[in-house]
C-alpha cells in the first residue's frame, strides 16, 4: 500500500517534498472545484473548467521538464523523487481538459469528432494528449523493466515534442490574447537551454545561467513581438517598446512574458550562486590492492 501513497518514498517514510509535490499538483483541482460549487467560473462555467485544466497541464509540464536542470543547478538529487508523480499530474489534468470539453458539447460524439476533424488546433492538442497516455502507461518500474532502461529512455524522450505540440495548441487556441502561450513557450526555451549547456558540457555557473536567462528572456520579447505582428497585424515597434518599457509598468499584470523568462532565469542563477554542487569523492579506478600486497 505504502508504494501507492504519494507523501511516502521507497522505503515507506513520509517525506515532506513528496507532500509538498502532491499539494501543488493537487492545489488547482480544488481551486477549480471550489469555484464551481461556489458559482464562480462565470457565464460558461464548463469552458472556464476546460481552458483552466488545459493552462494546468501545461504549467505542470514545465515544472516536470524543470526537475532535471534544476537537480543539477541545487545539487538536490531527491528531487528526481518526485518527477513521475509530476508526469502523471500532467497527464491527469490533461485528461481532464479533454473530458470537461466533451462534457462542454454534451457528450455529442458527432459534434465532437466533428470539431476535432475540423480545427487544427484541437489535432494538436489530441496528439499531445495520446503522447501524455503512451508515457504515463510506461511510466512504472515494471514497464521499465520490461522495456529496457535505453528503449524507456527514447520512448520519454517524446516528452519534448509532446511538450512542443501542447505549447502551440496553447497558443492557437488563445487566438488574440498570447500572453500565457508565450510565457509557457519561453520557460521551455529556458529549459532547453539548459539542457543544451549539459548536452554540451558546459559547467551551469552563475554567470552562465545568467547570460541564459537575459538571452531567453530577450528571445521570448521578440517571438511576442513577431506573433502580434504577423498574426494580429499589430505595429512590431509599439509591441517591443511595451517589452522595452519595463519601468514604466503601472501594475504586476503588465510585465510582459519576456520579463518574466529572465526574472525566472534570474533567480536560478541566485539561487544556484549558493547553493554550489558539494565536492565528491573521485571514484576509485582500480581495485584495491589485496591485503599484504608489495609494490
Amino acid at each position: 500500500m505504502s508504494a501507492w501513497l504519494p507523501w511516502l518514498d521507497r522505503q515507506g517514510r513520509v517525506s515532506g517534498l513528496r507532500a509538498a509535490a502532491f499539494a501543488l499538483v493537487l492545489l488547482p483541482a480544488l481551486i477549480l472545484a471550489y469555484e464551481a460549487w461556489a458559482g464562480q467560473l462565470g457565464a460558461k462555467p464548463w469552458t472556464r473548467a476546460v481552458h483552466d485544466t488545459g493552462t494546468w497541464s501545461v504549467r505542470l509540464l514545465l515544472i516536470t521538464l524543470a526537475i532535471s536542470p534544476l537537480r543539477r543547478v541545487l545539487d538536490w538529487g531527491k528531487l528526481l523523487g518526485i518527477r513521475r508523480m509530476l508526469g502523471l499530474s500532467v497527464l491527469a489534468y490533461a485528461a481532464a481538459h479533454l473530458t470537461l470539453y466533451c462534457i462542454d458539447l454534451a457528450w455529442d460524439w458527432g459534434l465532437i469528432v466533428t470539431e476535432i476533424i475540423k480545427r487544427f488546433y484541437l489535432i494538436v492538442g489530441i496528439t499531445a494528449l495520446i503522447g501524455l497516455v503512451a508515457l504515463g502507461a510506461t511510466s512504472t518500474d515494471g514497464m521499465i523493466r520490461r522495456m529496457g532502461a535505453k528503449a524507456w529512455q527514447r520512448l520519454h524522450m517524446l516528452i519534448y515534442p509532446i511538450a512542443l505540440l501542447a505549447l502551440l495548441h496553447f497558443a492557437l487556441q488563445s487566438k488574440i490574447d498570447v500572453s500565457q502561450p508565450v510565457l509557457m513557450s519561453g520557460l521551455f526555451a529556458l529549459l532547453m537551454v539548459y539542457r543544451g549547456l549539459e548536452r554540451f558540457k558546459i559547467a551551469l555557473t552563475p554567470l552562465v545561467l545568467v547570460v541564459a536567462a537575459l538571452g531567453t528572456g530577450l528571445a521570448t520579447a521578440l517571438c511576442e513581438t513577431a506573433w502580434y505582428a504577423f498574426a494580429t497585424g499589430a505595429s512590431a515597434w509599439l509591441v517591443f517598446q511595451a517589452n522595452a518599457d519595463i519601468v514604466t509598468y503601472p501594475e504586476l499584470a503588465s510585465v510582459r512574458p519576456g520579463h518574466w523568462v529572465a526574472l525566472v532565469g534570474l533567480v536560478v542563477a541566485l539561487v544556484g550562486a549558493f547553493r554550489r554542487p558539494k565536492a565528491r569523492p573521485a571514484r576509485r579506478t582500480q581495485a584495491a590492492a589485496p591485503a599484504g600486497a608489495t609494490r
